[in-house]
């Protein structure tokens, strides 16, 4: 049972998305640690949400407004880093033995990381979606008493996912040569413009809504 929500977590953290391409495009320029640190600073915004849900406080992630904002407010955050790592792109300079002479800081990496996820209504409704009927199930099957282990071991695998892909972008630098590194920095910006843009139209759609609804109410 404990190793099925370690698997769990391993899953949910495994499919392509925003959180995954900065890892990529931060562990190809910078290194080990700072692919690391993203990873980090999306599972405490994936703590938070965990915790909400666990406390029932989710019911204000239902607000029509609230939702908009997010939207939008993610698509900014995901067009600016996405263009942001195009634009640096050209900035990759490789010494011989293939470590990078400028890096940005640790906690730049992290905030990347933590503002992705903690604005992603993907990564909420994702959540909500998950985690909750995943505590409903444990809670009607287990009682409350075991929801902290199931949690913690959900914690894991996404803590797990973190370090092997960390690990992964480590070795890839190793071997490739600088143009193809920035092909993929340029590739890895250009998948975070394009989940900025379909948050964006997401968020204009709910906010279109929303103006259709406020003569009526």
């Amino acid at each position: 049972m404990l190793i099925s929500y370690l698997i769990l977590g391993l899953t949910l953290a495994a499919p392509i998305g925003p959180v995954n391409s900065a890892r990529l495009d931060k562990g190809i320029k910078n290194g080990f640690w700072h692919a690391w640190i993203v990873g980090v600073g999306s599972m405490i915004a994936d703590g938070i949400f965990m915790l909400l849900i666990y406390l029932g406080l989710v019911e204000f992630l239902k607000i029509p407004v609230f939702q908009t904002f997010l939207w939008l407010f993610g698509a900014f955050v995901l067009i600016y880093s996405g263009v942001e790592g195009i634009f640096t792109s050209h900035k990759l300079d490789i010494k011989l033995h293939g470590q990078m002479r400028k890096k940005e800081s640790l906690m730049r990496s992290f905030m990347v990381g933590f503002t992705m996820s903690l604005t992603s209504p993907l990564s909420i409704l994702f959540w909500i979606g998950i985690y909750g009927s995943i505590l409903a199930k444990t809670a009607s099957a287990f009682g409350t008493g075991h929801l902290l282990i199931y949690s913690s071991m959900i914690f894991l695998g996404l803590a797990m996912w973190d370090i092997c892909v960390a690990l992964l972008t480590t070795g890839l630098r190793r071997y490739l040569n600088e143009r193809f590194l920035r092909g993929i920095s340029i590739l890895s910006g250009a998948s975070l413009v394009g989940f900025g843009a379909y948050f964006a139209v997401q968020g204009i759609r709910a906010l279109l809504e929303l103006r259709t609804l406020a003569p009526m109410g």
